[in-house]
């Protein structure tokens, strides 16, 4: 917000011959704003914050009965319902709107989700994941992780490999299935090529 004083000291350097620029930088305000108060004939008039508020609810009071019939109905959508009161004659912008709407607004409910059981010794998971490069016996090599969960206990099983080919995955499965002290009867796979 500019002051009264600042507000003839940028008139009164115009006056004398100064640019814009050279305005600008003296007074550290933006050439915009300088060229915008040396236009202007008198002292720009502020609203305050109490002001706004009152002529914000004022633009929308017309049609604050049309939007909560329509929130009623379900509708809450700013955008929609911004179409439907501008047709009525609504000159405000979306931000009024929102701001009326977000009150009314009711939020949604937390749907838990059902965990899918399955009996004991029926089935795992199995999937590969990646660690990255890291150095094993001096050399940089990629790490894998074998990853195997129980359906029904969650139990799980990992081991960290050099490699995902075919033979790995055999080790890997029975040293799983001895780590368990059994075998399920099925395993899910995720898209492997093995």
């Amino acid at each position: 917000m500019i002051e009264i004083g600042e507000f003839f000291m940028i008139k009164e350097l115009y006056q004398k011959g100064w640019t814009i620029s050279a305005i600008a930088e003296e007074t550290g305000f933006d050439r915009k704003t300088v060229r915008k108060y040396i236009n202007q004939s008198e002292l720009p008039q502020y609203k305050t914050r109490k002001q706004k508020k009152v002529d914000k609810k004022r633009k929308l009071e017309d049609y604050e009965d049309y939007i909560l019939s329509r929130l009623k109905e379900g509708t809450t959508n700013c955008v929609v319902l911004l179409e439907e009161i501008q047709a009525m004659g609504y000159k405000g912008q979306m931000t009024i709107l929102r701001d009326f709407v977000r009150v009314y607004r009711q939020k949604p409910n937390k749907q838990g989700s059902v965990r899918y059981e399955t009996p004991p010794g029926l089935q795992a998971q199995m999937d590969w994941g990646e660690l990255g490069e890291h150095f094993v016996d001096g050399k940089l090599q990629k790490l894998y992780v074998f990853v195997i969960v129980l359906g029904f206990s969650r139990m799980k099983y990992m081991e960290i490999t050099t490699t995902m080919n075919l033979e790995q995955l055999m080790k890997c499965h029975m040293n799983a299935f001895a780590y368990f002290n059994g075998v399920p009867k099925q395993i899910l796979y995720d898209n492997m090529k093995t």
